[in-house]
């Protein structure tokens, strides 16, 4: 088994609440094989308050997540090259990404927006719990790849195929 921490980056167009919720899955799943990052093309600027109270309710620590620009992932101004990218949302998978130095494998994850449900407290806690609950099978089938004995082809397929739903 091999040493090597694989760094992954979950983008959303606002980092607020998905890309926020899938970095503290992976953090909390990855078993140290996996160094978890997110950010959006168009950062919100705040984490959704929504997400914070989800993952506070499941014993998660929420007081580093921000929401963050992807450019601060730039090699070039030292941020760390990514192994992976995960796009979570429609709107981030349609923009055009910047190029990531090492070409990180990539994927489209996407999961609807808890942060747009509107209604009583109940369904949009429900939105939330649901978008959770995606976004923690997707990670788990991720976190059990045998990563490092795949080829890029068949690692490739088997991300795709865990988007899909």
């Amino acid at each position: 088994m091999s040493d090597r921490i694989f760094n992954v980056l979950f983008l959303c167009t606002g980092n607020s609440a998905r890309s926020i919720m899938a970095e503290a899955l992976l953090g909390k799943m990855g078993g140290g094989r996996f160094k978890a990052f997110s950010a959006g093309s168009m950062p919100a600027g705040q984490v959704n308050p929504g997400a914070l109270r989800m993952l506070g309710t499941l014993g998660y620590e929420t007081e580093h997540f921000r929401s963050k620009n992807w450019s601060e992932f730039d090699t070039a101004t030292g941020g760390p090259v990514m192994d992976f990218a995960f796009t979570v949302c429609d709107s981030a998978a349609a923009e055009v990404c910047p190029v990531w130095p090492g070409q990180p494998i990539t994927a489209h994850w996407g999961i609807a927006d808890p942060a747009a449900v509107s209604g009583s407290e109940a369904e949009i806690s429900a939105a939330f719990a649901q978008a959770y609950r995606l976004l923690r099978h997707r990670i788990e089938a991720f976190v059990s790849l045998p990563v490092e004995s795949l080829d890029r082809m068949t690692l490739q397929s088997r991300l795709d195929a865990i988007g899909r739903p």
